[in-house]
């Protein structure tokens, strides 16, 4: 009877335990699809996202900018002689000389035309100066070995680039940002270092103010790559990514 017995609470025992595995096997199961269906629609976004700055900034340099300037010649030609009404033309050509250099600069903030014309580095370069001049932070840029990347992957790494060093100057409080190119076996390696307060990686991914990390790891995941990032309260944080470029 008591082998019996024993039997059954064994048996009652393993049911137990197999619904338990099963169940934390589920979630598991479930966590792990959750995370890469946010994963892909990210990715989604930022592919979507990318190719209508693409489409806005052609639209901007090719349509807009060409009739604004034509529009301009065409009051520039126009000859009047009374004093007040030409200098309200004079104006007006002033003002479309500003709308035209603002849609410049949105042109070249949507997609910078270095990074069509001279590539990568070149791009980077120009964004860390013009960086530099407005902001306290010193960015200093260092390419140990010259590296070619296929076009596709440019934009992703440029905004890669841009994502941390905005970062840094939001939210570091960082006096120094040191972003380091190299090549190594058919990869790109980029090293980024800052002295700010750093954070605490979990709890910023848990929240709204993480989505800026989760884009870096959304491009990287698109460019096939690694993103490591080691950072702790007080301890500025440093960014090391790995992308495929042979």
């Amino acid at each position: 009877m008591e082998a019996k017995v024993l039997n059954i609470t064994l048996y009652v025992s393993l049911i137990i335990a197999v619904i338990i595995i099963y169940f934390f096997v589920s979630i598991i199961r479930y966590h792990r699809r959750y995370m890469k269906l946010q994963r892909e629609k990210i990715c989604a976004e930022i592919i979507i996202r990318e190719n209508e700055r693409k489409r806005i900034a052609g639209d901007l340099h090719d349509s807009l900018g060409p009739l604004l300037s034509a529009v301009k010649l065409n009051i520039s030609s126009v000859d009047i002689e009374d004093a007040a009404d030409r200098l309200v033309l004079e104006k007006t050509g002033g003002y479309l000389d500003e709308i035209i250099g603002s849609l410049r600069r949105i042109s070249h903030d949507l997609l910078p035309s270095t990074l069509e014309r001279r590539g990568l580095l070149e791009a980077i370069r120009e964004f860390i100066n013009q960086v530099k001049n407005k902001q306290s932070v010193n960015i200093q840029l260092y390419v140990v070995k010259e590296i070619t990347v296929p076009k596709e992957k440019e934009i992703h790494i440029f905004r890669m680039i841009q994502e941390i060093v905005h970062n840094t100057i939001k939210h570091a409080e960082a006096r120094n940002l040191q972003i380091g190119f190299s090549e190594e076996g058919g990869h790109l390696l980029c090293l980024t270092k800052d002295d700010g307060r750093g954070f605490d990686k979990e709890k910023i991914l848990s929240g709204s103010s993480g989505m800026g990390l989760r884009s870096l790891e959304s491009r990287c995941e698109i460019l096939n790559g690694i993103l490591t990032l080691d950072s702790m309260p007080g301890g500025g944080t440093n960014y090391f990514i790995k992308i495929p470029v042979g």
